[in-house]
């Protein structure tokens, strides 16, 4: 996904999943713009995960992406094989609860770093398949 032009500049886009996020936790001080939320059914749950989703498609300026991944890593469940996604032009940002992963958009050793993190938290195979 390439960002847009706006008045603000680049946008980040990605996906974050209601029920990834901590009980007691808020994710504030970064300015998301939610533009879809969709509610699905999942085969294939890991364990700990609901078998439905409520999907939050968001963006955010490009230079809050630091700033959000650290928010995100705060906020997530640290159980259940949690993560949010989200690119920026230049880069794919995996956020996990307490830890952010960044790498350039379409480098394969970047990404199979990640998967490999995810495979070893209990993330399914299916799981693994964000844009980048």
């Amino acid at each position: 996904m390439n960002g847009q032009q706006g008045e603000a500049g680049e946008m980040l886009r990605g996906v974050l999943i209601g029920e990834s996020l901590r009980v007691g936790s808020a994710l504030d001080g970064v300015p998301l713009q939610v533009s879809t939320v969709r509610r699905i059914a999942v085969t294939g749950a890991a364990e700990g995960q609901p078998a439905q989703w409520t999907l939050l498609d968001f963006r955010a300026p490009e230079a809050e992406a630091e700033r959000l991944a650290a928010a995100l890593a705060d906020c997530l469940a640290p159980s259940g094989g949690w993560y949010v996604n989200y690119n920026t032009a230049a880069d794919a940002f995996v956020v996990f609860a307490d830890r952010v992963f960044r790498y350039p958009r379409g480098d394969p050793a970047g990404r199979a770093e990640v998967a490999a993190y995810g495979r070893g938290i209990g993330i399914p195979e299916s799981q693994l398949d964000w844009e980048d």
